[in-house]
């Protein structure tokens, strides 16, 4: 029965997969609730979310409470924020298409009850945000309506009580299968309650307190690697300041920077993100389908500010463990090699990529104020290959990116990224010896008596600045 189920995994992995990278991928639909002004990262989210506006289909942005602000909301430092997109959107408009305007954004501002958890969850608590999701919900799109949550959910709370009570049992179970929440741990008590009620509702989270999160990687100073890009002094050159009145909007550090930002860089199309596959891993961090036990979340304790930990009672995606070497640059030689430090973790599952996304951020706030011609784009990497590959049990196969272009004229370095957490093979295996920084390199798929997955990422970077990257995912699968 364990081989079975693992061999049904195996053939999820590259059926899923190849529908969400077949070249008609849609943008992600997502409402945001935001307890913005309890903190001041929410806001520097919503800069970071904003200048990605032609990225993501963004349907609504709720003004929320959480432990941290508990009788307020705040949906006016939502609309300043949207003001300052506004003055910027026509220089955006130059470097990408898509880019809504102020007004629309407007459009899409609303507000839960400022009411604490499930204080605000009941028969007469409706408020214009729970309202909103509902519509949402009953428009004709089969996209996933994704909820990305900086604060308390209780406003997605309410939506699903109403329905609960409004509709027949079998049009909420097909509401509900349309939802997937990333939330940044618990910020209120209305979170387990959706899980224990909803338990076919899909949940990214980490229960228990912030240190034991995925999400806190975004700002953590790691011992042993360069933690330039999310300094204070890095921030002020390449956000705050000279980036027109969306970066002076930036706020300042308080607490931790962007804290709620993996809420959604998760849905970034950038060739590396499955927003379907948490476990695939991606800008977001990598989650996988499990219950965590009452010892591993503390149960009995509080999360910050004071949110019960209660027991888990069935499946969520919660934290997973990645082990990483980072690359470093060589003057002499290869010109990129693996670090001989060696990282293991569940936060290890973002910040490996956190440098990218930092200079990604950087490159996006350039074209506020810079023509075309001078600012850096990203990369578009090619494969002269399928993405999924089927190869034989102990076969040699080749990965190759010819084709990559780079839309400014840039130098490109490639770098070949062997993600054995991803699929099913042994984190130690042997795949061969040759450089990975090449456009192509040949590998050695192992012997194995069942079909297994591998998974190799292309990251294209450019010599332009801020360096940017793009990636290709590719999935082998070997059979015996």
């Amino acid at each position: 029965m364990k081989n079975l189920f693992k061999l049904l995994m195996v053939l999820l992995a590259t059926s899923s997969f190849a529908a969400a990278d077949d070249g008609s991928t849609a943008k992600a639909r997502m409402v945001v609730l935001t307890d913005i002004e309890a903190d001041p990262d929410d806001t520097q989210s919503l800069v970071r979310l904003l200048i990605y506006a032609n990225s993501i289909d963004i349907e609504a942005i709720v003004a929320t409470t959480s432990v941290h602000q508990k009788n307020r909301v705040a949906p006016e430092s939502i609309r300043r924020v949207i003001d300052a997109y506004g003055k910027v959107q026509p220089n955006l408009l130059k470097h990408e298409p898509g880019f809504p305007t102020a007004d629309a954004l407007h459009n899409l501002v609303t507000k839960g009850l400022p009411l604490y958890g499930m204080n605000g969850v009941g028969d007469d608590k409706d408020s214009p945000g729970s309202q909103r999701i509902i519509e949402l919900l009953d428009r004709d799109d089969e996209r996933p309506l994704w909820i990305s949550v900086w604060g308390g959910p209780n406003t997605l709370a309410q939506s699903l009580h109403k329905l609960r009570k409004t509709r027949p049992a079998q049009d909420v179970e097909r509401l509900v299968r349309k939802l997937r929440v990333y939330t940044i741990s618990d910020q209120d008590d209305s979170g387990i309650w959706l899980r224990n009620e909803f338990p076919d509702l899909q949940y990214i989270v980490s229960p228990g307190r912030y240190e034991r999160s995925t999400w806190g990687a975004i700002n953590q100073v790691v011992e042993g690697i360069d933690n330039t890009t999310i300094s204070n002094t890095w921030l002020a050159t390449h956000i705050q300041q000279g980036h027109g009145p969306l970066g002076a909007e930036y706020p300042d550090v308080a607490w931790g920077v962007e804290g709620d930002t993996p809420a959604f860089l998760g849905l970034i199309p950038n060739g590396l993100n499955v927003s379907e596959r948490p476990d695939f891993g991606g800008w977001g961090g990598r989650y996988e389908l499990g219950q965590p036990s009452d010892d591993e979340i503390q149960v009995g304790r509080e999360v910050q500010g004071g949110v019960p930990i209660l027991a888990e009672t069935r499946p969520i995606w919660g934290n997973a463990s990645d082990t990483y070497r980072p690359r470093l640059f060589h003057d002499q030689k290869r010109a990129e090699k693996p670090s001989d430090e060696t990282f293991t973790g569940n936060r290890v599952t973002l910040w490996r990529w956190r440098d990218d996304f930092q200079n990604d951020f950087a490159a996006r706030m350039d074209w506020c104020t810079a023509n075309y011609e001078e600012a850096n784009h990203p990369p578009v990497p090619a494969l002269a290959h399928a993405e999924t590959l089927n190869v034989k049990s102990g076969e040699q196969f080749r990965l190759d990116a010819w084709g990559t272009t780079d839309p400014d004229g840039d130098s490109l370095s490639y770098t070949w990224m062997y993600y054995p957490e991803a699929g099913s093979t042994p984190l130690d295996l042997d795949i061969g010896q040759s450089p990975e920084n090449v456009y192509q390199v040949t590998r050695t798929a192992p012997k194995v008596d069942q079909p297994e997955t591998m998974h190799f990422i292309l990251k294209v970077t450019d010599r332009g600045t801020p360096r940017l990257t793009r990636y290709k995912r590719v999935i082998v699968t070997v059979r015996p």
